[in-house]
């Protein structure tokens, strides 16, 4: 939310209009939002998007700079005359609007919104658009849909180029989804418009549009990597050296962090990242920050948040405490792995926003001692966990019993900010 000052605009009226143009140009839009356009002093937008509009803009045509700024600051720098913003379709999914609302109020615009390229892919298709997944692959990986990818699941994907389908069809190939079958929705709305069909495994579509969404129904292959939707992810499914929370552990330890909407965790020690990755898996709001000290330990969290789906997480390659310093504040934190070392652990406890929830397992006698220590001055919840799994003895099978793990879990005072 903008500064308090930044937010009052200098008269009652609202400067800005921000007005959702699809690829039928005017001839799309209602009568209200061509008198925005007509009326602004200064008209923004991408150069397909002003050329759209053109025969209506009577004020100055200002393209977008390259790079683009996410500051807005030549919209920012006219508040008070009249402005109109030109955006694909819903400018407040995956669209500018949410880049302006950064540093503009609500008061001071009025938003005209048109058909995203969901909705359209969606009417096209004939899918109901709330029962299917939605995801916005432009300029962002395209691991992001691995969380979506389940058998008989639905997916609408906007993508960056021309280049994005084939992209999605080799990696749902890659990963056991090759018979899934992809529909690829080129200028949606406009008079190129053109849809096309093919198996993910046999994609091979000439001359496609840089203006496409990808729709995708799920089919797998025997083996295929599907992310089940509960917490304590098989191990295997991890790439890791031993140095893992093992998926028992990894459940119950999820469950004491309990994520909430849009909180950031610190995983300290994070060995493979297991617990940062399913922490983001929870919810797409979530955030976290791998610390770790091993140089290959930390490439390997980076292979695994990609392989997961979670690109986002971020990996701080150091040794705690030092690491630590001008990260931002979490509102959860594990401690897996160095907790026993001078600082970490009362850096760890200064560090965490009030309110939030610190969880330290120990395998070791030292770091076992300091969470039992922290027990009787801080209070918190106390428990052993021991696993057994069944293993050969001899001809016969019996118990083979993991190292047991203690694990300390505490609130800390104060509420949340």
């Amino acid at each position: 939310m903008p500064p308090e000052s930044a937010r009052k605009p200098l008269n009652q009226s609202r400067w800005l209009s921000i007005v959702g143009i699809g690829e039928d140009g005017i001839a799309g839009l209602g009568e209200n939002a061509r008198a925005a356009i007509a009326s602004a002093s200064v008209v923004f937008g991408g150069r397909r998007h002003l050329e759209l509009a053109a025969s209506v803009i009577s004020g100055e045509a200002r393209p977008w700079p390259t790079p683009f700024d996410a500051a807005m600051r030549d919209v920012v720098a006219l508040r008070g005359q009249k402005v109109c913003v030109l955006a694909s379709g819903d400018p407040f999914f995956f669209g500018v609007g949410v880049t302006l609302s950064r540093h503009v109020a609500p008061e001071e615009y009025t938003a005209y919104p048109a058909p995203s390229a969901f909705s359209l892919a969606a009417s096209r298709l004939g899918w109901p658009l709330q029962d299917i997944e939605t995801v916005s692959l432009h300029g962002r990986p395209l691991e992001l849909i691995r969380p979506s990818l389940h058998p008989g699941r639905r997916i609408i994907a906007l993508t960056s180029d021309e280049n994005g389908p084939a992209a999605l069809a080799e990696l749902l190939s890659r990963t056991g989804f090759g018979p899934s079958r992809i529909t690829v929705l080129e200028s949606l709305g406009g008079a190129a418009e053109r849809i096309r069909s093919q198996q993910a495994d046999e994609f091979a579509l000439p001359d496609i549009d840089v203006l496409n969404v990808v729709a995708i129904e799920v089919k797998a292959e025997a083996g295929a990597f599907i992310l089940p939707r509960a917490v304590g992810l098989d191990d295997t499914l991890f790439e890791h050296d031993g140095q893992i929370t093992k998926r028992e552990i990894r459940a119950l330890t999820l469950s004491a962090l309990a994520p909430h909407r849009g909180e950031l965790l610190w995983d300290i020690g994070a060995g493979s990242g297991s617990i940062g990755i399913e922490w983001m898996l929870a919810d797409p709001s979530l955030k976290a920050i791998a610390i770790e000290a091993n140089a290959n330990r930390a490439a390997r969290i980076g292979r695994n948040a990609l392989a997961f789906g979670v690109p986002g997480l971020r990996i701080v390659e150091g040794e705690a405490p030092v690491a630590l310093a001008n990260l931002p504040q979490p509102d959860a934190i594990f401690i897996g792995g160095g907790g026993s070392e001078p600082g970490v652990f009362d850096t760890a406890l200064d560090v965490l926003k009030p309110g939030g929830r610190m969880v330290a397992n120990a395998v070791t006698l030292e770091m076992e001692a300091l969470l039992l220590a922290a027990h009787a001055k801080l209070g918190g919840e106390l428990i052993r966990m021991e696993v057994s799994r069944a293993a050969p003895i001899g001809s016969m099978s019996g118990w083979k019993p993991a190292m047991p793990v203690t694990q300390w879990s505490w609130t800390k005072p104060g509420v949340k900010p």
